[in-house]
């Protein structure tokens, strides 16, 4: 199982742990609070197996770009999502599954980030920012359907 604690901004998985970015806006489930979704959920679909590091996912497709502070400077108010994509899914009706709490239809993933952004402390707008090095040995480590906790 992976854990994420959004108080000390740790991802851990089978003894390894990362340091990550989670939302800058705190905890919470509701579609268009920008949050992180707490609770059990599940690794949905893995997205951009053999793609280098850094590679740029827009809409969950890669562009064929590569992130570079030159490109960062060109798209300055992007969201950037890099090198692979964990999309998470609920596993509780009513808290973080279905309706306006649907963490799959809010588009809640764990990816990659700039190496300029700054990890360790909440910063992104609901989803779980990784180093790219580090998602990619995630990514490698994981199957679908692996249980994700999110813990405040």
């Amino acid at each position: 199982m992976i854990h994420i604690d959004l108080r000390t901004q740790q991802l851990t998985f089978q003894g390894k742990s990362y340091v990550v970015s989670t939302s800058s806006k705190g905890a919470g489930e509701k579609n268009g609070s920008f949050c992180t979704p707490r609770g059990s959920h599940i690794v949905r679909a893995k997205i951009g197996a053999g793609q280098p590091l850094g590679a740029v996912f827009v809409r969950r497709r890669p562009t064929g770009e590569v992130w570079t502070p030159e490109l960062h400077e060109r798209y300055p108010g992007r969201d950037w999502i890099l090198t692979r994509i964990l999309w998470l899914s609920g596993r509780e009706p009513g808290r973080n599954r279905l309706g306006d709490v649907d963490t799959m239809r809010r588009y809640i993933y764990i990816h990659g980030c700039p190496d300029s952004a700054e990890l360790g402390k909440p910063g992104s707008i609901g989803c779980v920012r990784m180093r790219n090095r580090d998602v990619a040995e995630l990514f490698e480590l994981v199957a679908p359907y692996t249980a994700v906790n999110i813990t405040a």
